[in-house]
């Protein structure tokens, strides 16, 4: 499907160099800062103590964030799962402090934001802390956890090495499809996404949790599947125009695939903002990190990945020299019709 077509094509190839030298000055702004700043890891890698609590009706979370954020144990978590009555509350890691001792602090801070007491239930497995606001309970915690900073460094590990095996399987997927020229652009093309995916989180100081994570690995096969249009796109042109040129090509390709770039990335991104503005604190980087990945991730299809095959030197014969085989001319039966 077509919402309009370019019958002349754009000179996208003229200015790849310029366009290059931006994308490389933003590379390098992005190195810079993950170098200078690092990146703000969540407690899923940095350690906490993490709370679950049911509320009797529907939870007000700004209501409980604000409560737990009084208490200054440093940037806090609250969000729903389940139903809109549980909520998950994680908090940082407090050196000096046992998980007893803060799993207590936040709880108390929460009921008595629901203008309850605290008091000890005895149970089989021992007390278990209550909150009671007259003949009610308005919240209960039902199940607190410690995540040391052995399981976080241990997540930051498996995450790392998730990145690099999409990316190797990105790299031989191209290379097997097309050529090698065109996986070595891909690939340094879905990088150069990824890179500076990261260096926004690193110079703001957004928090990096396993959600920004999760939005980067689909970062990557979003824009490796443009990148396979766009090379698909120019192989069929290497056979169909016999007399262009490379970059002539390359020009025509992407010009033909304008429509469906807009409409795809245009129905994804109202769909990511979305999330965006309505998904609230739990989607918010999750949608951020997409946002920024299919904005570059265009840009980097169409004036990384194409102009670094371009400057690799791919050429008809790379991606033609299996449909025809050469015939002998000495053959005897060269030409002959059975």
């Amino acid at each position: 499907m077509e919402f309009f077509r370019i019958k002349r094509d754009i000179p996208f190839m003229r200015h790849a160099l310029v366009f290059n030298i931006i994308s490389f000055l933003t590379f390098a702004a992005a190195v810079f800062f993950l170098v200078t700043r690092g990146l703000h890891f969540s407690i899923e890698f940095t350690g906490g103590s993490v709370l679950e609590m049911q509320y009797a009706q529907s939870a007000d979370l700004a209501k409980t964030r604000h409560a737990v954020e009084t208490l200054n144990f440093g940037e806090v978590q609250v969000q729903n799962f389940g139903t809109s009555r549980d909520v998950l509350v994680r908090v940082p890691l407090r050196e000096g402090m046992k998980q007893s001792e803060v799993v207590s602090k936040v709880f108390d801070a929460v009921c008595k934001a629901e203008n309850g007491t605290v008091s000890q239930l005895k149970t089989d497995h021992g007390d278990k802390p209550v909150c009671q606001a007259g003949a009610s309970e308005p919240v209960s915690l039902q199940r607190s956890e410690f995540v040391g900073p052995q399981v976080g460094s241990e997540l930051a590990r498996d995450g790392a090495l998730a990145l690099l095996v999409t990316v190797v399987g990105i790299m031989a997927y191209l290379a097997f499809r097309f050529e090698w020229k065109f996986a070595v652009a891909g690939v340094i093309a879905n990088l150069h996404d990824v890179v500076i995916i990261l260096g926004f989180f690193a110079y703001f100081q957004w928090e990096f949790s396993l959600s920004v994570l999760a939005a980067i690995l689909a970062v990557l096969g979003y824009s490796v599947n443009e990148s396979v249009v766009i090379f698909d796109r120019i192989r069929e042109a290497f056979r169909r125009f016999r007399k262009l040129n490379t970059s002539e090509v390359i020009d025509h390709a992407i010009t033909s695939t304008m429509s469906r770039t807009i409409i795809t990335h245009l129905s994804t991104q109202m769909m990511v903002t979305s999330m965006l503005i309505f998904g609230g604190p739990t989607l918010h980087y999750f949608a951020l990190a997409l946002t920024i990945g299919i904005l570059f991730g265009i840009y980097s299809s169409v004036f990384v990945a194409a102009a670094l095959a371009m400057w690799l030197g791919v050429k008809r014969e790379d991606l033609m020299k299996n449909t025809k085989k050469e015939t002998d001319p000495n053959d005897p039966n060269a030409g002959a019709v059975v």
